[in-house]
C-alpha cells in the first residue's frame, strides 16, 4: 500500500477537482491530496491513489466526499471586522433609508461559500443588533433576507443546525454577543431562532449558473476566489457583477483584488477595510 501519490496520480486528481468545483491546485501542493485523500483512500480498501481515482469515477457519493474533503473550510465569527463594521456603520443605514423614502421594497443579501454558517449569521447579528438599538428598523420585519450557499453539503448539514461546540463559539464570537444570542445545551451553544429565521442555506457550485437565485444587493464572496484559476475568477466575477442590482455591494477577503479581473466595480475605502460597488456602466 502506498499513501505517497506519484506525478500522474496527482495530475489526475488535479484535473479531476478544477474541473468538478473550480479549485486550482499549484503543482507544488501534492501534499493536499495526500493530507485529504488518505482517509478516503483507506477507508475504500484502495492500495493507491491510481486505484482510488478509478473507483471515483464510478461512484458518485465519493466524489462528493472528495469535495467536502479538499474545500477549505476555515471560518471565524466575524472575520477581519472591517466588512460588518462597513454594514452595520454605512450600508444597511443606507438601504434603511432607500426602503422608508420608497426607492426599494427590501435588501437580500448572498453569502457564498458560507461552510458551517459562522458569515450568515454574523450578518444577521449585525442587524438584529441594529434593530435592538432602534436603528434600520425599515429592514426588519422579513424585509432583509439572506441565502447562504456551500459546494459541500457536509458543512450546510451543520450550518442549518445552528449549533457550535466551544472551539468554534470562541473564535471571534463576542461574549456579549454569545450570551445575547446563544443558549447552551450542554457543552453546544444553540443560536437563538431569530437569527437563524434570517437565512436560508442551499447548496451551489460556483461554476454553475446564478441565474436560479435572483439578483441581490450585498454579495459576500470573501476568501473564495484565491483557490480559483485565473480563468475561473474572470467568468466569476461576470457573473457576480450580473447577480448584483443596480448599485449592489461586493465584499471579498483581506487579501483579494479585483485588480485583474474585473473592471465591472468601484473600489470603496472605509472602516480600515475595502470593499466594492458595481459601476453604473457595468448594467
Amino acid at each position: 500500500m502506498s499513501l505517497t501519490i506519484t506525478s500522474t496520480e496527482f495530475g489526475l486528481f488535479q484535473q479531476f477537482i478544477e474541473k468538478e468545483c473550480g479549485i486550482s491546485i499549484g503543482d507544488e501542493k501534492a501534499y493536499l491530496i495526500e493530507t485529504r485523500l488518505s482517509k478516503l483512500l483507506l477507508e475504500n480498501g484502495c492500495e493507491n491513489f491510481g486505484q482510488f481515482y478509478t473507483l471515483v469515477q464510478q461512484n458518485a457519493s465519493l466524489k462528493n466526499k472528495i469535495i467536502d474533503a479538499m474545500t477549505t473550510n476555515e471560518t471565524l465569527w466575524f472575520r477581519d471586522t472591517s466588512p460588518y463594521a462597513i454594514l452595520k456603520e454605512q450600508i444597511f443605514p443606507k438601504l434603511a433609508q432607500e426602503i422608508q423614502e420608497g426607492k426599494r421594497r427590501q435588501v437580500r443579501i448572498w453569502s457564498a461559500a458560507c461552510s458551517s454558517g459562522q458569515e450568515p449569521y454574523s450578518i444577521s447579528m449585525i442587524a438584529h443588533e441594529l434593530f435592538r438599538n432602534g436603528k434600520a428598523k425599515e429592514l426588519d420585519n422579513g424585509k432583509l433576507s439572506i441565502l447562504a450557499t456551500d459546494l459541500s453539503n457536509a458543512v450546510l448539514f451543520l450550518a442549518k443546525m445552528g449549533r457550535y461546540d466551544p472551539i468554534s463559539i470562541s473564535r471571534g464570537m463576542p461574549d456579549d454577543l454569545r450570551d445575547r444570542y446563544f443558549k447552551q445545551d450542554g457543552r453546544v451553544y444553540v443560536l437563538d431562532p431569530s437569527i437563524r429565521q434570517m437565512v436560508q442555506f442551499q447548496q451551489m457550485n460556483l461554476m454553475n449558473s446564478f441565474d436560479s437565485i435572483g439578483k441581490f444587493d450585498i454579495i459576500m464572496l470573501r476568501n473564495v476566489a484565491i483557490y480559483f484559476s485565473t480563468e475561473f475568477k474572470i467568468n466569476l466575477f461576470r457573473k457576480i457583477a450580473q447577480s448584483l442590482n443596480p448599485g449592489g455591494y461586493l465584499f471579498l477577503g483581506a487579501s483579494e483584488s479585483m485588480f485583474g479581473y474585473s473592471t465591472d466595480f468601484e473600489r470603496l475605502e472605509a472602516n480600515s477595510g475595502s470593499y466594492y460597488q458595481l459601476k453604473r456602466s457595468a448594467l
